[in-house]
């Protein structure tokens, strides 16, 4: 059953001993060399009293560490900072750490991720495990916090932080902008997009950072995002941020990239014909679910993956395209079995029967409780958990009581 975990997801990332409220990171970036010099101070509080503090950061040089103001030891190998204060913290307390080095992304199951290096440019994709490329954190995706970041880069060029812009300062050849982030926000969760971008206004809420020479493509291939994000509200409910910006990289990624109020396209995935449609709704879809409700540990990424598949389908059956009880029916005959998808283990993380699969739970659940109570429920439970973590077992629970009848032996089966 999902509620047991089978494999070590994190990969020792992490830890318990400690929660962090807020990262305030001060960023000096140069383009050409790819050289990051930077100031990261956490504020956070202790579950007891520690006498080591354990920070995920890639290979950087750390110049110094101090905690709450005070010089601390600290020994950096294998992607941990291990911190040792002088005093045992506990309550709350701060770590300063001050390093720089070239940023690249981190090796993992799952490939290279983190800070990467575009052909003129720099972006961040840290799912799951990337965010120690580019800054000191406790990095599990349950631990969320607000973030202050400052990055100063060449005048030349667009930077964009997932959070609100609230300063922009020119300096002679270089700017820095100043982002916040004041919803609780999962390490993995923050990024950072540098390129040369036009803007393009959707609405209100919504923008989009484009190369221009495809600018023309990304307004026809993204403009029936305002009628995506209304949909979304009426079936999710409110949409949980102050903005929504895609960037579209001029280099090709493999897939889009999930960040927090932000969703990163590469260039290949832009036709002028909306050939990727179902993308573009997927990851506006994540913005509720794996955003604002947030996974509490990555066996339960069904919540993310399910859902946002699931969006897919009632898309596709709004705008005219296959119904989403087509689109079950096809999948249904199509995933296979060998997935336990409430739990499937480090190396099936980003199966494709995670997401579709979960997608299908969602659509016997629909079946099995009507509509009306079907999206009641989904409406109640981001409304519920916004900007905090959930489970699997907090779904079935919530699901149950929506619905007013035992669920869990059914939910046993789809998830197996």
């Amino acid at each position: 059953m999902a509620g047991v975990s089978r494999a070590d997801y994190t990969l020792g990332h992490g830890s318990d001993d400690y929660r962090v409220t807020h990262y305030d990171l001060e960023l000096d970036y140069k383009i050409g060399p790819n050289r990051l010099s930077a100031r990261a101070a956490l504020s956070a509080v202790a579950a007891g009293e520690l006498s080591r503090i354990p920070l995920d950061l890639a290979g950087f040089a750390v110049k110094g560490v101090r905690v709450d103001g005070r010089t601390a030891r600290f020994t950096h190998r294998g992607g941990k900072l291990v911190v040792r204060p002088v005093r045992p913290v506990r309550g709350e307390f701060t770590v300063e750490v001050r390093y720089s080095g070239n940023p690249r992304p981190v090796a993992s199951r799952w490939g290279e991720i983190g800070w990467d290096e575009l052909t003129d440019g720099a972006l961040v994709a840290s799912q799951p495990t990337g965010a120690p490329s580019w800054f000191p954190c406790n990095d599990r995706p349950g631990d969320k916090a607000s973030y202050r970041v400052a990055l100063t880069t060449a005048s030349a060029y667009t930077v964009l932080v997932t959070g609100d812009l609230v300063t922009r300062r020119a300096g002679g050849s270089a700017t820095t902008w100043v982002f916040e982030r004041r919803e609780p926000t999962a390490p993995y969760l923050m990024s950072v997009q540098i390129g040369r971008y036009d803007e393009l206004i959707l609405d209100g809420v919504q923008r989009i950072a484009v190369p221009r020479r495809l600018r023309a493509a990304a307004a026809h291939d993204f403009g029936r995002q305002p009628e995506m994000m209304r949909r979304l509200t009426e079936w999710f409910g409110p949409y949980p941020f102050g903005e929504y910006v895609v960037v579209v990289t001029d280099d090709d990624l493999d897939d889009p990239i999930e960040a927090q109020g932000m969703a990163i396209f590469g260039a290949n995935h832009v036709d002028g014909r909306r050939t990727f449609e179902r993308l573009v709704v997927h990851e506006l879809a994540h913005q509720w679910f794996g955003n604002s409700l947030t996974v509490a540990g990555w066996r339960h990424i069904w919540l993310n993956e399910g859902f946002a598949t699931y969006a897919e389908w009632l898309w596709s059956e709004a705008s005219g395209g296959p119904s989403a009880e087509a689109l079950a029916r096809d999948w249904r005959s199509r995933a296979g079995t060998d997935v336990a998808i409430g739990d499937p283990g480090v190396a099936r993380l980003f199966d494709e029967q995670v997401y579709k699969r979960g997608g299908l739970v969602l659509h016997e659940l629909r079946g099995r409780v009507g509509d009306e109570v079907f999206f009641g429920l989904l409406r109640t439970w981001v409304a519920g958990h916004a900007h905090g973590t959930v489970t699997t077992e907090d779904f079935i629970a919530h699901a149950e009581r929506a619905a007013g009848v035992p669920l869990r032996d059914e939910f046993a089966s789809w998830l197996g």
